[in-house]
């Protein structure tokens, strides 16, 4: 039976204190080949806190390491460069975002969308723009959602 550890660690910077360190320890799995596995797999999401899970064969010692992925807000936050979103996102914005930077962030969340396809996970970031006080290409969610539906940006979905 296989044993699993989730654990919430800073992107790139995992070590074998806690949580980590304690809860691998009594399994008997090399701690610091499981800590440099995690932060290889997390070093693009540096500053963020990220969501992994170890799964553990206690007969092998042999591991995986599967990675979350941050919320999406904390995506668009980092990609605006802004500490925290708007404390009343109708009236104050807090950054902007191009719409190359919001289909970045639906790649990397794509499994974690709701969306059929390329076109409608952008959507729902944009939406999720809207309630960090996010504008994108300087226009309001609503605005955008209305020019991705009249296919405004057909061309970068492909």
């Amino acid at each position: 039976m296989a044993e699993t550890i989730e654990a919430l660690v800073e992107g790139g910077k995992a070590t074998a204190g806690p949580p980590l360190g304690p809860a691998l320890g009594p399994l008997g799995v090399n701690i610091m080949q499981v800590i440099n596995t995690i932060n290889e797999k997390t070093k693009h999401f540096e500053g963020m806190k990220v969501p992994v899970k170890v799964v553990i064969d206690p007969a092998t010692k042999n591991f995986e390491v599967e990675v979350g992925t941050p919320p999406a807000t904390a995506l668009i936050l980092k990609e605006v460069g802004a500490e925290k979103g708007s404390g009343s996102p109708r009236s104050k914005k807090v950054g902007n975002l191009t719409m190359d930077q919001v289909i970045k962030i639906a790649k990397m969340k794509h499994d974690n969308l709701l969306g059929a396809n390329l076109k409608k996970k952008v959507k729902e970031i944009v939406g999720s723009c809207q309630s960090v006080g996010v504008t994108v290409e300087g226009k309001p969610a609503k605005e955008m959602q209305k020019e991705i539906d009249e296919g405004k940006y057909d061309a970068k979905f492909s």
